[in-house]
């Protein structure tokens, strides 16, 4: 096993003859050889990529020459990969069976789970002793997009409705709140420290909105539950013990869905469907750690982005869900993916000589063929695209079916291929890559899967690039000249800000 590169990937030996394929493949069209992997639910064709045997060969040397196995085999040993901040990632341990996993992630696992079913079954009642009918999810980013997406994917399952609150605008909250009781509504704030600016704000706000319900704390241990790596700041919000779950130092937020955080997927669909949602995603992890490079879904998935991105010249990702009810995929991705490797910055401290994540971006298909297609056939920029697609649905409306899929596979080889015209205005260049996942049928099994694979492709890519992908700190700069502004909005003087933001604030004073 080899070593970690001790500088930039881009002194490996592997690194220097992909540049020497790279302008041998120049704008070739896709690979006539099929380059195909099946995980469990899940199919994976990257045959539409600008790759071919040698391609593929150099970057497996890539990975090897990287240390990528010794990096990975730290990542399930509960190495601290999160260097910056001294801490392990060890969210793939939620995802154990009982039977595997730590005892107190079975106990807290458990705890949640039978507080979601205790939410379906009507047992939670509120204040005033109403059942609890509606459950308001208050949280941000890895906190919101998780769960976010994965009711929307699975389904409305036959649990109280379920309402997200993310976006501090005050229009967020009140259609979150819209046609909702305080008496038969419960809160659930979910914030590793308990002091997120958008999601403090939001749940104060709430708070207040239970006060005509009388009883002061009770009302808050009533209506409110947290899932929190700060017990202690809950506490004092008003949240009782028995509400409180924690999310533990060693999961990143954008890790997860498959604490606590999932509790509005539980309480949506069941104990059984999240169950099987983790098990998809151990499915992913135990080929993650145990298949060899070549073979490895997510490893080929992360080489493939290093070769369009530093090689091709690739500056943009799309993700492309031929799906509805993956529509929230493309948000969701774009944290996991460039918040955890949009650096600039080496594990050893150094500047990166390479960019490391590109752009993600995509929409819902197939509205994107009349909005951002012609761009992608005819435009003048280098892009990589993911194309996800399911082979059965969940509706009984055939045809309406085969014209996606139809769809879906027209749209990745069209971009690859091309078409001749006579007109230059009607001519298609094509040449640009692309993957197509191919979900059996989107199950909470087949979901877990996706997301998993997801995550370990972004560990794996950022191993390679030698980067921190756990870590977040260019989000905090901006957090933390927001409270500044803040009171400056208000009315304090603002002489140490730029002309521009001086400007902006006597503006909206004067307004105000």
């Amino acid at each position: 096993m080899s070593p970690p590169c001790p500088s930039g990937p881009d002194q490996l030996p592997a690194w220097r003859r992909l540049g020497h394929l790279a302008r041998d493949v120049g704008h070739a069209p896709a690979a006539r050889e099929v380059f195909a992997r099946r995980v469990g639910p899940l199919f994976a064709d990257y045959s539409k990529e600008r790759i071919n045997g040698r391609v593929c060969q150099a970057l497996v040397e890539l990975a090897t020459e990287s240390g990528l196995p010794a990096a990975i085999a730290g990542l399930f040993a509960g190495a601290r990969v999160n260097a910056t901040e001294g801490r392990a990632a060890l969210h793939t341990e939620l995802r154990k069976p009982a039977g595997e996993a730590k005892a107190k992630v079975r106990r807290e696992r458990e705890r949640f789970l039978r507080f979601a079913e205790e939410l379906r079954a009507g047992r939670c009642r509120g204040r005033t002793g109403e059942r609890i009918r509606a459950v308001v999810h208050v949280g941000i980013g890895g906190s919101h997009l998780g769960p976010a997406l994965a009711l929307d994917a699975l389904g409305a399952g036959d649990g109280p409705e379920v309402r997200f609150l993310a976006n501090v605008d005050g229009a967020a909250v009140e259609r979150a709140l819209a046609g909702l009781q305080p008496a038969t509504t419960l809160v659930i704030v979910a914030s590793k420290s308990f002091g997120t600016l958008e999601t403090r704000v939001n749940a104060e706000t709430l708070r207040r909105w239970f006060l005509p319900l009388g009883g002061g704390a009770d009302a808050v241990g009533c209506h409110f539950a947290a899932v929190t790596g700060n017990a202690a700041a809950a506490r004092d919000f008003g949240v009782p013990p028995e509400r409180l779950f924690p999310l533990w130092d060693w999961v990143g937020g954008r890790f997860s869905l498959w604490s606590a955080v999932g509790l509005p997927v539980a309480t949506v669909l069941g104990r059984k469907a999240f169950e099987e949602m983790l098990a998809g995603a151990r499915l992913m992890d135990t080929h993650f750690a145990s298949a060899p490079l070549p073979e490895n879904l997510p490893v080929m998935l992360a080489l493939l982005q290093i070769w369009n991105t530093n090689f091709l010249g690739a500056t943009s990702h799309a993700v492309l869900p031929y799906d509805h009810r993956l529509r929230l995929l493309p948000a969701y991705l774009q944290q996991l993916e460039m918040e955890s490797n949009g650096k600039s910055v080496r594990l050893d401290s150094q500047p990166t000589a390479t960019h490391t994540a590109p752009v993600v971006w995509g929409g819902e298909e197939t509205g994107g063929q009349h909005a951002f297609h012609q761009l992608l056939h005819q435009g003048t920029r280098a892009f990589s695209a993911d194309f996800i697609v399911c082979a059965r649905p969940r509706h009984d409306l055939p045809a309406h079916h085969e014209w996606l899929v139809a769809n879906c596979l027209a749209q990745s080889k069209a971009l690859a291929e091309g078409r001749g015209a006579e007109s230059p205005h009607k001519r298609v260049r094509g040449g640009h890559p692309s993957t197509t996942l191919l979900l059996d049928a989107l199950t909470p099994e087949s979901f877990g899967a996706l997301l998993a694979l997801y995550e370990h492709k972004v560990f794996a890519a950022g191993a390679i690039w030698r980067i921190n992908s756990f870590d977040q700190w260019g989000v905090e700069a901006g957090k933390a000249l927001a409270a500044t502004i803040h009171e400056q909005l208000l009315g304090g003087d603002a002489p140490e800000q730029d002309a521009s933001t001086r400007a902006l604030l006597r503006e909206l004073r004067r307004l105000g």
